[in-house]
């Protein structure tokens, strides 16, 4: 077999990688690691958080099952260097020890940090995905031997266009003043401005990181710098394990919501493309736009969506279909309901099966709550389900094409070893994924081991059996409610049709 190019090329080089701790960072550094065997250093950025020190979080970050392939090797993790920084101060609160280290040795840099909450404020997203963006550029620029500096944004940064092109777009308003204002301006008022500001953006996300693009894009002349846009980033699909995620974001939450009978409608067109991308695929293509970017210098910057082939896409309502079929057969050991939900095209439909499936059930819970005594707590998780939907549902009612040929282009040019080590296309077999995906959330979001499943079907089946009951009650309530008046229509009908029929 060949040898691996990518892995020749990324042999002595040192790697600063930034959100090293977050979902896509954990598996970049373990694909990093242990595919890239030459690596001489990877110097993780981390901030303390919640208390805890960056060496701690780091402690922590590789007794994850994300390393089990390598945990068996010690002298790999000696790769590793904790950098304590914080892009949310000034100079990322380096000190000068850390800052002469990474000047002088840094030749690679993934910037992945970012806050993916799409209900964060614009303020902190501004501060976080776009100021803390220039920080790391204008400290990239000190880089003595950079070869390359891959900014990783997502492929929903323009959602105002209908085809997105590999290539930069301009912002709707110049960062550099976003982030002088952001800086000043009394917080509430910047709420206020808000809509104003985002306008074509779903949320303050998606407006960051367009205004972050821009601001990298700028800089095309000072660094050889390649953007990397990911579609909606799923589960695992081989590596480092089938079906493994560790968060609730976009599409899981979706999945753990359905699956728990939270979520039993949701506005959805069934006929478009689900574009999702496995978290092993995402990461592989990133790793492949440095590599490339490194070893083919150009002046001009480079721009690659990250995202499946045309003909590799499951639509939304095949993805139910799939989801419910193992739902049944993996259930979640804790649900509020039975999970038989669906996906509504019509706006008003869903709406109206939200208010008798979603919004009656809360108020209901939290009433048997406060007459056991206990405190209510299902109205405030409904106000944030239906927050959560709404911005969702932003994605699933709108058809999205993402234009993909340099990345394909890319990965043909790669020898046979590089293309099957650093996969970049997602599953042919979306029955087995979304097994996996569902297992994958038992595991690693909720920590129900797979022992459970027997109880957790039990605990289905009575769960079935109480739904059934509901369905009766309602049906009987509803005949109580509307019966007698269709009955008297129908009687007033028939003596009318009566009277006509006399008058001819």
């Amino acid at each position: 077999m060949l040898d691996s190019d990518v892995a020749k090329w990324f042999s002595g080089k040192n790697i600063l990688i930034t959100g090293s701790t977050g979902y896509m960072g954990k598996v970049m550094v373990e694909k990093l690691l242990r595919c890239c065997p030459g690596i001489s250093k990877i110097y993780l950025l981390i901030r303390t958080k919640k208390g805890k020190t960056p060496t701690q979080r780091i402690d922590d970050f590789l007794k994850g099952p994300v390393f089990h392939k390598i945990r068996n090797q010690p002298e790999v993790f000696s790769k590793l260097e904790c950098i304590s920084g914080d892009l949310t101060m000034e100079n990322l609160s380096l000190s000068s020890r850390d800052e002469k280290n990474l000047r002088e040795n840094v030749e690679v840099v993934f910037h992945m940090a970012a806050n993916v909450r799409f209900d964060q404020t614009l303020k902190n997203a501004l501060i976080l995905n776009t100021l803390g963006t220039k920080r790391v550029l204008d400290l990239a620029c000190t880089f003595e031997n950079l070869k390359a500096f891959v900014h990783v944004s997502t492929t929903y940064c323009h959602c105002d266009l209908t085809v997105l092109e590999e290539k930069t777009y301009p912002a709707p308003h110049d960062p550099r003043k976003l982030i002088d204002i952001a800086g000043w301006i009394d917080e509430k008022l910047l709420e206020l401005m808000t809509p104003h500001l985002i306008k074509n953006s779903p949320n303050t996300y998606a407006y960051t990181k367009c205004l972050a693009e821009h601001l990298v894009s700028e800089y095309s002349e000072l660094l050889p710098i390649a953007i990397a846009r990911p579609a909606a980033v799923t589960a695992a699909w081989k590596e480092p394990l089938p079906g493994w995620v560790d968060n609730l974001n976009g599409p899981t939450g979706i999945l753990v919501g359905a699956g728990k009978g939270v979520i039993r409608s949701m506005h959805c067109n069934a006929e478009y493309k689900a574009d999702i991308i496995p978290v092993d695929c995402t990461t592989n293509s990133i790793i492949l736009v440095g590599y490339h970017l490194g070893s083919n210098p150009r002046t001009d910057i480079q721009v690659f969506n990250i995202t499946n082939d045309k003909d590799k896409r499951i639509s939304w309502g095949g993805a139910l279909n799939l989801g419910k079929k193992h739902f049944y057969d993996n259930p979640f050991s804790v649900c509020l309901w039975y999970p038989d939900g669906s996906i509504k095209s019509s706006y008003f439909v869903h709406m109206l099966a939200a208010f008798f499936f979603h919004l009656i059930p809360a108020y209901f819970i939290d009433f048997v709550m406060v007459l056991t005594g206990n405190k209510p707590f299902m109205v405030k998780v409904h106000k944030r389900i239906k927050k959560g939907l709404e911005v969702l549902q932003y994605y699933t009612t709108r058809p999205w094409l993402f234009r993909n040929e340099k990345m394909r282009a890319l990965n043909v040019s790669l020898n046979e070893t590089d293309r099957e080590m650093f996969y970049v296309v997602g599953p042919d077999d979306y029955d087995q994924y979304i097994l996996d995906y569902i297992l994958g959330a038992r595991r690693f979001c909720l920590h129900e081991e797979p022992d459970t499943i027997p109880h957790a079907k039990k605990v289905l089946k009575r769960l079935y059996y109480l739904d059934v009951c509901k369905n009766i009650l309602l049906g009987c309530l509803g005949f109580w409610l509307f019966g007698g008046y269709i009955i008297q229509f129908l009687f007033k009908f028939r003596s009318f049709s009566d009277l006509i029929y006399v008058l001819k």
